[in-house]
């Protein structure tokens, strides 16, 4: 367990402020210094300095941090399965940003409860943002993110790569010919919110090619990928996303996708997990049961 001067700089972390700090945690704020001083005595090396009014750690200081972070978030996992199953590790508790959670994990799902119907799977879909955050704080055992991950933070390991596509109607004047990126701006942009990882990939491949989202003639953003290809569909403006949340509808002729000249994008969806976790080896064997149903998923949709 962590103890109480420890408990008070993972605070201190999170708000910034010593103040803040003390009416968190029911102290005085003479006791929050004296604890943070207590910690930099015992480790010999300042935790924290003031830059421009603010609290902000100091390269030890995010060590640390990371550290008990880390701790903190193993206690509660291993919590969460005593709770559960006794320690059996029976139970998998993990999350996948939207565009993985609808359209790659229900099959990957089906066919681990196939192979073993004793797995208890419990799947959270949200934001990366949001996803990240549950798995520092031990609510997760793993995440599946689209998007940019720091890898000095997380141990990432490719679960797969997926082509990125522009969308229209197939009524839209963009569909069935070869189209400069630039003619894209002129239409309206429908696109997932802040923070998820579809939008962090489209506005990085939108840098690439000098342009931001307030490029395009109108913005419409969504945080429900149906409705997204509902308003495509229905000629309302267009949209990026992965090959693999368009196809049926694609294949079903609501869709198109659009053929820009040079455009070929492949982005990579990460299993990730805290680095450092005591619980690297169990969160490894997951990804291998995972990869495997994906593989057997594949051979069998080849095979027909």
């Amino acid at each position: 367990m962590i103890d109480s001067r420890h408990q008070t700089f993972l605070t201190l972390c999170a708000v910034g402020s010593y103040t803040k700090t003390a009416q968190h945690l029911h102290l005085s704020q003479p006791a929050v210094t004296q604890h943070i001083q207590y910690l930099e005595g015992m480790y010999n090396c300042r935790l924290v300095v003031y830059e421009n009014r603010r609290v902000v750690l100091t390269p030890a200081g995010e060590q640390l941090r990371e550290m008990l972070e880390r701790m903190a978030a193993d206690a509660k996992r291993f919590r969460r399965t005593l709770q559960k199953n006794g320690g059996t590790g029976k139970n998998i508790v993990f999350g996948a940003t939207l565009s993985i959670g609808e359209y790659l994990m229900p099959q990957v799902i089906a066919e681990l409860l196939e192979h073993d119907a004793s797995l208890n799977v419990h799947m959270e879909v949200a934001n990366s943002q949001i996803l990240l955050e549950r798995l520092r704080n031990g609510e997760l055992d793993f995440a599946l993110i689209e998007g940019m991950i720091d890898k000095a933070r997380y141990h990432a390991l490719v679960f797969s790569e997926e082509r990125f596509v522009p969308i229209c109607a197939p009524n839209c004047s963009l569909a069935g010919r070869t189209v400069d990126f630039r003619e894209i701006l002129q239409f309206p942009l429908v696109l997932r919110e802040k923070g998820s990882g579809t939008r962090e990939i489209f506005e990085h491949i939108l840098g690439q090619y000098n342009y931001s989202v307030s490029s395009f003639q109108k913005v419409i953003e969504i945080g429900n990928m149906a409705a997204i290809k509902h308003l495509v569909a229905r000629n309302i403006g267009i949209s990026f996303m992965y090959e693999l949340v368009a196809a049926n509808d694609v294949h079903g002729g609501e869709l198109a996708i659009v053929d820009i000249a040079g455009f070929d994008v492949r982005r990579e969806f990460n299993f990730v997990c805290l680095r450092g976790s005591a619980f690297v080896d169990q969160s490894l064997e997951y990804f291998r049961m995972f990869k495997e149903a994906a593989h057997r998923i594949s051979s069998a949709q080849r095979i027909t």
